[in-house]
């Protein structure tokens, strides 16, 4: 028998209250009663990522919701400006310019933080309506500054792309002035694929009416008039199920306290770095605890990741993942955000010790696991994190299956 792990960036693995939720009947999404479920998922969402603004669900990707971003806010030819440093960056890019946007690209070398002072330069680009950029570029483990971006780039409309950073890395969409922000349910929000969502804020709204590129499902005012109406719901056939396991997950999210949740993932993180350097590896991701959705490795000499990926899934039943773009092959992705325990990056920094080792890339046998535990020895306290308001949602509390709907 081989138990399979996931830990990879997304999806990530489902408490078993949410895969439980799954079985529960599908319900008529028109009715008072499945409205308060959704109600009540709409403003937990609104409770993680601190913010009194529009939250707007859609059954889609998440790559959905961005270009519904695109639709929703543009006309074409207007003039936006796209911070990248990886490959969902660059993703953006490519959206833009697929929609007839005119693009002032600001590159930094892939695995960089955003360079806060070359975007502040490049914002002052006479015509720019807005700005675009990655939270957590799950593609190289970096998180970027989303709160210095917002003010390096003020007073254009700020687009942020959280799909692994909501509920692992910090992120306070009002207090950071951050006016559209996107995200998805199965990366730390421990729900299976298939939901996205949006913050829209005020300045968005206003830049929103102007914006003339064609729109239908992903129609922000549908939504809106839809969330608003006497029972609230999607405008459209919304994932019934699926919006019941973000029902739990965020209940149980809620219940740990979004505090405890950012320093759960900082610890992680901590191990995760520290077991990589114990291997004697060299980080690809900054060793810095913003850094608490996944770490990245840079992998040895004459070491394919792709195929490493592999045979630690083949022999080990471990499911990591490697790079993209012009890191494919030459770094190593380790997913530590959602539901995953200290155990679960313990036993991934074991398997890879011995895939690596199956590679030829030899150590003295625990180093990985060893030179974590002493950095959880060493780690003391857990960082401060300071809570801030946020709406007041209902009672949050583990619930059984009987009672999740």
């Amino acid at each position: 028998m081989r138990k399979y792990r996931l830990m990879v960036p997304g999806p990530t693995p489902t408490p078993p209250e949410v895969t439980a939720a799954a079985v529960l009947p599908v319900e008529d999404e028109r009715t008072a009663d499945y409205a308060r479920v959704f109600t009540r998922v709409v403003d937990n969402l609104r409770r993680a990522l601190f913010t009194r603004n529009d939250v707007l669900l859609s059954a889609s990707s998440m790559t959905g919701a961005f270009e519904g971003a695109m639709q929703n806010l543009f006309s074409p030819g207007d003039r936006v400006l796209v911070a990248v440093n990886g490959a969902f960056g660059a993703r953006w890019v490519d959206m833009a310019a697929r929609f007839g946007l005119r693009v002032t690209e600001v590159a930094h070398e892939w695995g960089r933080p955003l360079d806060l002072e070359r975007i502040a330069e490049a914002a002052r680009t006479p015509g720019l309506v807005a700005a675009i950029a990655v939270h957590c570029e799950t593609s190289t483990a970096v998180v970027n500054d989303m709160r210095g971006f917002a003010a390096a780039v003020a007073p254009l409309v700020t687009v942020v792309d959280s799909a692994s950073g909501v509920g692992a890395c910090e992120l306070r969409t009002d207090d950071w002035g951050l006016d559209v922000v996107v995200g998805g349910c199965q990366k730390a929000l421990m729900t299976p694929p298939g939901l996205a969502f949006t913050s829209v804020g005020p300045r968005a709204w206003q830049l929103h009416r102007k914006a003339r590129l064609p729109r239908y499902y992903f129609d922000w005012d549908e939504a809106r008039d839809a969330l608003r109406a006497d029972i609230p719901r999607t405008p459209w056939t919304p994932a019934v199920s699926l919006i019941n396991q973000l029902d739990v997950a965020l209940r149980l999210i809620h219940e740990e306290g979004m505090p405890q949740v950012f320093a759960r993932h900082a610890r992680l993180g901590r191990l995760a770095r520290a077991g990589v350097r114990g291997l004697g590896l060299d980080l690809f991701s900054p060793d810095e605890d913003r850094h608490a959705s996944a770490t990245a490795a840079r992998l040895p000499d004459g070491v394919d990741g792709g195929a490493l990926v592999d045979h630690l899934l083949e022999r080990y039943g471990i499911q990591l993942t490697g790079a993209q773009g012009p890191l494919a092959g030459r770094v190593l992705r380790i997913g530590h955000c959602g539901y995953v325990d200290e155990f679960d990056v313990l036993t991934a920094l074991s398997a890879l010790e011995l895939g690596l080792a199956d590679f030829g890339h030899r150590v003295p046998p625990g180093s990985a696991v060893t030179a974590a535990l002493r950095a959880r020895a060493a780690d003391g306290p857990a960082p401060a994190v300071v809570d801030a308001p946020v709406p007041t949602g209902p009672a949050v509390r583990a619930l059984s299956v009987s009672e999740a709907s």
